[in-house]
């Protein structure tokens, strides 16, 4: 396994640890009973619930930017030593964006995310090159 895919693999691995970390904060706001609704009339969220979930639709709408990245250097043999540096420092940067949204890390939150944005964009660069 290239080194690419591996980090693809660890970022999938904190997609899931913050999936059922969401999804525990919210059973413990609105019980069992309230997650397994439709959610359509939930109680107010406490404040780490709502960052946690935000937290979670930002990952949900940068992993597939992540993915393509991974794929376009797998697929055109463009892995090296930079793009399995950019993996690893998206992985990095995701780990630590998590605890950074959920404690309202201002402004490093923003400058975590951009590290990670930023690693993903080269890796679609590195592909051209």
């Amino acid at each position: 396994m290239t080194i690419e895919l591996l980090a693809l693999a660890l970022v999938a691995l904190e997609h899931l640890v913050l999936v059922a970390w969401s999804q525990a904060l919210l059973t413990r706001d609105v019980g069992k009973e309230g997650n397994e609704s439709p959610r359509d009339d939930l109680p107010e969220l406490s404040r780490d619930t709502k960052r946690l979930r935000r937290a979670l639709d930002n990952h949900v709408e940068n992993f597939p930017l992540f993915i393509g990245g991974i794929a376009i250097v797998s697929l055109t043999g463009a892995n090296s030593w930079f793009t399995a540096a950019c993996a690893l420092l998206y992985v990095a940067a995701r780990a630590i964006y998590i605890p950074a949204y959920l404690h309202g890390w201002v402004p490093w939150r923003s400058w975590i995310f951009m590290v990670g944005f930023l690693a993903t964009l080269a890796l679609y660069v590195a592909a051209f090159f």
